[in-house]
């Protein structure tokens, strides 16, 4: 059984992953319609990524014999620069992620909820990855810079990624 604090923690949690799709579906049709449909293909993989992660911690609470309250989910942001600052925003958002399964860690330790520990060691091993890809992808956009053919053999790479 999860605790009052626990359960609203996980909703809390919930609502933040599938803001967190909404946000890369924004990206994705930024990318869509600046014609680089590998990068496009990249936020869109995530965009299931992000609702897959939902749905896990969906299946948690129930589970664990909560109730899952959905919330509205904010607009996500619409305009973007260019490639480099889209992946910025993306490290920026994962960091805050990281953050937030930490703390719903941190807690789950403090009421010794050791079920809820368990399912989110994933989480966090997840969220190293997730960080490690988007800091690559900047390091790469640095080099290959906004436009030519090195960023067009950057987004022929991000089209081979497939949802694992």
């Amino acid at each position: 059984m999860l605790s009052k604090k626990m359960l609203d923690a996980l909703n809390e949690q919930i609502n933040f992953e599938l803001s967190s799709a909404y946000v890369y579906l924004s990206m994705a049709t930024h990318f869509d319609a600046a014609n680089l449909s590998g990068f496009a293909n990249w936020m869109k993989v995530q965009y299931q990524e992000e609702t897959e992660h939902a749905m896990k911690f969906y299946g948690h609470v129930y589970d664990r014999g909560g109730a899952v309250t959905l919330k509205a989910i904010a607009q996500p942001p619409t305009k973007f620069k260019n490639p480099i600052d889209v992946f910025k925003q993306v490290l920026e958002h994962e960091k805050k992620v990281t953050a937030s399964i930490h703390e719903i860690y941190a807690l789950a330790v403090k009421e010794n909820d050791y079920a809820t520990q368990i399912f989110l060691q994933w989480f966090i091993s997840e969220q190293v990855e997730e960080e490690k890809n988007a800091a690559e992808i900047i390091e790469t956009l640095k080099i290959s810079g906004e436009s030519g053919p090195a960023l067009l053999m950057m987004d022929r790479h991000l089209a081979s990624r497939k949802e694992d």
